[in-house]
């Protein structure tokens, strides 16, 4: 028999409180047990069925009642079965909606999440919730002659920030957001102290939340960027998975210096905090020298954090084809800029028999995907960078995808800064350019954004500013090297990439060149000597492509937690 709403409020609190005492041994005496023995026994027989079920099967008629099993801990999402003296079935925990998913509905559900604002008024109350699932949330409407005294008392106590589960049903809204629950019930999760919550109803600046980085995700700016951000990681690993590419894991501890450059991060199990007993390297006669003698050392020999995973990527290229790896690298670089981190993520392919108008192509066709899909499944997070950030955005990401790329010889591009610059050199910081020259940030910007007005890639750049694996070119006598970099309008250079050296004489001249041991490459050079094929590759700055895709100018927006010279909070 159904109960009215009255006989439903007492009854649960019958049932909790009978559950509590309850000693019964059921079914290994779970948790689930527990409540639907607490049910019979408070019940009775008179109130387990309804007209139309079976004799000895017990139902919660109201939604809120289900709450009772995950007090519990139990949050199973089908129908549990308790086996007694006479089989007693208990209805499953209400569904839950997250609110990127909410469509008006009959069925009685729960929404889960965080507090943002709550609205009272004579009849009824207004209560925000955000789960993170979108970046409008979704509006509670609690009508105080629908509610029991439990949820109005919980309204009374809410404020911005607490967690609470609100059971009710999805509707059309009255107002100006498409749906609303209109709720029946609404429990307090956690509470939040409203006199000390760091993230008070107010909008605050991005350096003053990077100070709260654990709690920065509540806000509209970091939650969007966090959905973006998984967008767009998920839709690269779809891309080179749809194209036949393997997904390899390339090792973060390494002793080899990718990029030549020697900023890099040591990894030591060794006593720093006792330099007396450093153990020291030893000249021929036993004298000890200033060195530390790192063969002492957790892996008997320098290590450090690697700068990037291209190196053995390149092993598994020269195996399986076409490979990419995405993950973690680190460079020890004290800069304090809005494009550098000590700490961020690379996405590195890597396709034998290949040259650099292969890498062009992939690069091109990845992006252009990768900011496709985000057009198309983050369109209210866009909405909002775009209102916010960047006025032009949504149409900026719009030509990255329908605008073919241009292509531009690093020679043609230094020419052609050189006639701009030439017009008013006192609106250039940086105004000498030549052939040589390593362009900064403001040439590589004026060529997207104004030469071009389109992404461009700027190839066969001097051998001197480039790494040791950049294939020579033959046909200028090896003044430049076989590489590429794309520069995006708004941010400068987003890939950076070139045809490997794949020639085992040549790659061991530039090595010594550079000052590196072909000694400490010699697993390296083993792929030359051993099938030896033409390769090339590139890699993509992962939170340069989010603040590009988002409008966000500083890059420390675009990672959880941001490590910088002299930060490594959280």
């Amino acid at each position: 028999m159904y109960l009215n709403r009255m006989a439903r409020t007492c009854l649960l609190a019958a049932v909790c409180a009978a559950a509590r005492r309850s000693t019964s041994t059921i079914s290994g005496s779970s948790s689930t047990a527990r409540v639907a023995a607490a049910f019979q026994h408070t019940v009775g027989r008179g109130a387990r069925t309804t007209s139309a079920a079976a004799p000895g099967t017990v139902f919660f008629v109201n939604p809120a009642a289900t709450n009772i099993l995950s007090r519990f801990g139990d949050t199973s999402s089908t129908a549990m079965k308790v086996s007694t003296s006479s089989d007693v079935a208990v209805s499953a925990p209400l569904k839950r909606v997250k609110t990127a998913d909410a469509v008006p509905s009959d069925e009685v559900i729960s929404v889960k999440g965080w507090v943002r604002t709550v609205r009272k008024q004579k009849t009824l109350a207004f209560v925000e919730v955000n789960d993170g699932s979108s970046l409008s949330g979704i509006q509670c409407v609690m009508p105080f002659d629908s509610i029991d005294e439990d949820t109005r008392a919980a309204i009374d106590k809410l404020t911005t920030g607490c967690s609470v589960d609100v059971t009710g049903q999805i509707v059309e809204s009255q107002g100006k957001q498409a749906v609303e629950v209109s709720g029946t019930s609404l429990r307090i999760v956690g509470e939040c102290a409203a006199d000390n919550y760091p993230l008070a109803k107010k909008r605050h600046s991005l350096e003053y939340l990077r100070t709260i980085a654990h709690l920065r995700p509540r806000t509209n700016t970091i939650a969007a960027v966090a959905r973006v951000r998984s967008v767009l990681a998920g839709s690269i690993h779809s891309f080179f998975q749809d194209q036949g590419f393997v997904y390899v894991q390339t090792p973060l501890i390494t002793a080899s210096d990718c990029e030549g450059a020697g900023e890099m991060f040591r990894v030591t199990t060794l006593d720093l905090d006792n330099v007396s007993k450093l153990p020291l390297l030893k000249e021929e006669d036993g004298k000890p020298t200033d060195g530390v003698d790192y063969g002492e050392d957790f892996f008997a020999k320098p290590a450090y954090l690697t700068v990037s995973g291209q190196l053995g990527g390149e092993t598994h290229a020269c195996a399986l084809g076409d490979i990419y790896t995405f993950g973690p690298t680190f460079r020890a670089e004290n800069s304090q800029t809005t494009r550098h981190l000590a700490e961020f993520n690379m996405v590195e392919p890597e396709m034998a028999f290949a040259d650099l108008t292969s890498a062009m192509d992939n690069a091109e066709a990845m992006l252009k995907y990768t900011v496709g899909q985000t057009l198309e499944k983050c369109d209210e997070d866009l909405t909002f960078f775009g209102k916010f950030y960047d006025k032009g955005l949504k149409e900026k990401l719009k030509n990255v995808v329908s605008k073919p790329f241009a292509r531009v010889p690093y020679r043609d591009a230094i020419k052609y800064l050189q006639e701009e610059i030439a017009k008013d050199p006192s609106k250039w910081q940086f105004p000498d350019v030549e052939f040589g020259t390593d362009l900064a940030t403001e040439h590589e910007r004026w060529l997207a954004e104004t030469k071009f007005n389109s992404c461009v890639f700027v190839y066969n750049y001097p051998k001197s500013i480039k790494a040791f694996y950049m294939r020579d070119n033959e046909e200028d006598g090896g003044e430049t090297v076989n590489a590429m970099d794309l520069l995006v309008p708004g941010v400068g250079e987003l890939v950076g990439g070139s045809q490997r050296e794949e020639r085992l004489d040549v790659l061991t001249e530039k090595m010594k060149d550079c000052d590196l041991d072909p000694e400490d490459y010699w697993w390296y050079l083993d792929l030359r000597r051993y099938g030896s094929v033409p390769h090339a590759g590139y890699g993509l700055g992962f939170e340069r492509l989010i603040c590009y895709v988002c409008g966000i100018e500083n890059i420390r927006e675009a990672i959880a937690f941001p490590r910088y010279p002299g930060h490594a909070e959280f």
